[in-house]
């Protein structure tokens, strides 16, 4: 059987993925919305196949975003360490998510907004930040039937109503502190003059100290980390759109004191200079 790819579909736009013209034509994505009264807690439902058992493998890389995933997994060669089928919780990722993609496989993920994990769950997540651990360590014994029953679905609209019913069977009181640090996450993502924690911390009228252990407890990274990553993720985003006039400028309308500043933090989360990166693009 030759490589699976669906030539004809558009896949989602999935901002920090690198390079996403080659993962589109070897991987099929697909993202799907959780039910409304799970929004305060999960951002989308996400869910990639592929088929490469007569195909070359290749390398998967992602400049990851401050969420924690739960994913079920299956495939024919383990994944992460864990044999498959298997459910998973991933933490955050704070290096270069890279992993090797071949055989065949399918995960359907849950992607919790940032802190949102934390809140459902009452745990501390900063414990599992770099790490992927069983779903049972996360949710208990009742995580084994939710794996089973997703494994056991036909379609990633019914994994996704199935996700739905375990989720919101499950679901917390609200987290005051929670929405603190969302609003704290969401001004983050959405203003680029926010360029030290300082200025996040004085915005929103709390002390960088409160700022650091909400992080820490809610996200399981700092703010500092999650205000780098989202200027990364802009810039990864204009020069993938093209939607940038040249490097220097791009890097000052980010927050970067100099080009050279901006291409070390570049290079070094992505593996290559801001330059390389766009080069690779069709004029």
């Amino acid at each position: 059987m030759g490589s699976w790819t669906n030539p004809t579909a558009v896949a989602p736009r999935s901002v920090g993925v690198l390079r996403p013209e080659v993962q589109d034509v070897l991987v099929h994505r697909d993202r799907l919305d959780p039910d409304p009264a799970l929004a305060t807690w999960v951002e989308h439902y996400w869910t990639v196949r592929w088929d490469l058992r007569d195909a070359e493998p290749f390398v998967a890389e992602v400049v990851s975003h401050p969420s924690v995933h739960v994913t079920v997994e299956t495939g024919t060669e383990p994944r992460f360490g864990h044999v498959l089928p298997a459910g998973l919780v991933h933490g955050v990722v704070t290096r270069r998510f890279s992993q090797r993609i071949a055989g065949a496989g399918r995960v359907f993920g849950v992607k919790f907004h940032p802190g949102g994990f934390g809140a459902f769950t009452g745990a501390d997540v900063g414990g599992w930040t770099d790490r992927v651990v069983p779903l049972v360590e996360a949710l208990g014994a009742e995580a084994t039937g939710f794996t089973r029953a997703v494994l056991d679905l036909d379609t990633d609209e019914e994994r996704a109503r199935c996700a739905d019913g375990f989720l919101a069977a499950r679901a917390p009181a609200r987290d005051p502190r929670y929405d603190d640090v969302l609003a704290v996450v969401d001004d983050i993502r959405s203003d680029p003059r926010l360029t030290s924690v300082d200025l996040v911390a004085r915005r929103h009228g709390v002390s960088e100290r409160t700022l650091q252990r909400l992080f820490r407890r809610y996200v399981g990274v700092g703010p500092k980390w999650v205000l780098q990553r989202a200027r990364l993720h802009d810039a990864v985003d204009r020069i993938d759109t093209g939607r940038y006039v040249d490097l220097a400028g791009l890097a000052v309308e980010l927050g970067w004191f100099d080009q050279a500043h901006f291409t070390r933090d570049f290079t070094a989360l992505v593996g290559q200079s801001p330059a390389a990166y766009a080069a690779r693009r069709p004029v």
